[in-house]
């Protein structure tokens, strides 16, 4: 059998939400940084009687058209989000990076100067991870559009979906309906290992119990003969659950496929999927994955905001969109409430957290977040969902 090819193993992370920009991040000598002097970083007040500069790092302005794309999608949603704030006025500038790390950090530096309270973006790993420690010199705090869970801490918060918070979400509901003990299925690489430590971290936070986890090599023939081993290991374990972290570009569609064949049939255990079964939605169709769990943002919310987005623009967005627009909200919901330092990480990591066009969010000290999410089945090749998300967080964040 023929080996997943690069592009396969490329989508299976695009669909995580670009999760591992794993490049090494540029570092940028202070000298070589405009200097930063008299800016007023996230413990300073600010004048409710002038806009409040706002900067966003986009990126796009390369000869990548996949990277223009994704900059004009964060671009015309922020500007909606933007004329959506009531009694809030931001000089909302942008800044365009083409995914360089570090042409990144120069141009958070160049932000500051021009007066950024606070900044929003970037969107890659490895750009977030030169952008912090120069927006930490000038104390100014920053909303990374990133998932990858290396990528935040410190004075980085990360608006991207986060593993952990999909398995927490996944692991509570199916403890709930007493299918709590698991098993982890997971590729061979990067992708598969961070996925893995997310669900482990999720089960501490549950109660659920990983009774055993078993990987495959990232290729079909990997996948082929790993599964008498997997099969073998979800039996003797007492499994009630498979939690598979492949993606609908990588192995998902096979392991579908083969994990009856090899004595797992989803009538017998509780096919649970990390990333979304919906997205392309010809997932929809396999067969194999019929009665599986996965979690999503509210689809009324987001259908909602899909829709004005078409309207505005003609074309429908990409889904890293919506992150900007929660970006900007979540700034303006800071000035609003006002108060002393309204960009400190305190203020930031409230308890209450944010409203988004697909629910609610907010963000934790460690700089990742956590976002309320529905529970949805497949039914007849659709959609179900069959655990509503929450609309509010009890309690205060961790």
């Amino acid at each position: 059998m023929r080996r997943l090819s690069q592009s396969a193993s490329r989508g299976a992370l695009s669909r995580r939400g670009l999760l591992l920009s794993v490049g090494a991040s540029a570092l940028v000598a202070a000298c070589d940084m405009p200097t930063m002097a008299g800016i007023g970083g996230a413990g300073a007040d600010i004048d409710p009687s002038r806009p409040v500069t706002v900067a966003m790092l986009l990126p796009g302005g390369s000869g990548n058209e996949d990277r223009n794309t994704l900059s004009r999608n964060l671009e015309n949603a922020a500007r909606m989000a933007r004329a959506d704030l009531q009694g809030v006025e931001l000089d909302l500038r942008f800044y365009q990076t083409g995914g360089n790390a570090e042409r990144a950090a120069a141009l958070t530096a160049q932000a500051i100067n021009d007066g950024a309270r606070i900044i929003l973006g970037p969107l890659f790993a490895d750009e977030a991870r030169a952008v912090g420690p120069v927006a930490a010199q000038a104390q100014v705090n920053v909303l990374s559009f990133s998932n990858n869970p290396d990528a935040g801490g410190g004075n980085v918060f990360l608006l991207g979906p986060m593993f952990e918070n999909t398995a927490t979400r996944l692991l509570s509901h199916a403890t709930a309906q007493g299918k709590g003990r698991v098993m982890i299925i997971s590729e061979q690489n990067e992708a598969g290992q961070v996925a893995e430590r997310a669900i482990r971290r999720a089960a501490d936070r549950t109660g659920a119990s990983i009774v055993t986890s078993q990987s495959y090599a990232f290729s079909q023939d990997g996948i082929v003969q790993a599964l008498p081993r997997i099969a073998s290991s979800a039996r003797s374990s007492g499994a009630q659950a498979l939690f598979m972290t492949a993606s609908s570009a990588g192995a998902l569609p096979l392991l579908a496929e083969l994990l009856p064949q090899n004595g797992l049939p989803p009538s017998s255990f509780q096919y649970i999927g990390l990333t979304r079964w919906d997205i392309p939605p010809a997932t929809l169709q396999i067969s194999g994955l019929e009665g599986g769990w996965f979690a999503k943002p509210d689809p009324s919310l987001n259908a909602q905001f899909e829709q004005r987005y078409t309207t505005v623009h003609g074309v429908a967005p990409n889904a890293v969109a919506a992150l900007a627009y929660d970006a900007v909200a979540a700034v303006g919901a800071l000035v609003r409430r006002g108060g002393n330092a309204p960009f400190s990480a305190a203020s930031i990591t409230q308890g209450s957290g944010f409203a988004g066009v697909t629910g609610v969010f907010r963000f934790r000290a460690d700089g990742s977040n956590e976002r309320g999410l529905v529970i949805a089945t497949i039914r007849d090749g659709r959609v179900s969902v069959i655990s509503a998300a929450p609309r509010s967080f009890a309690g205060g964040g961790t």
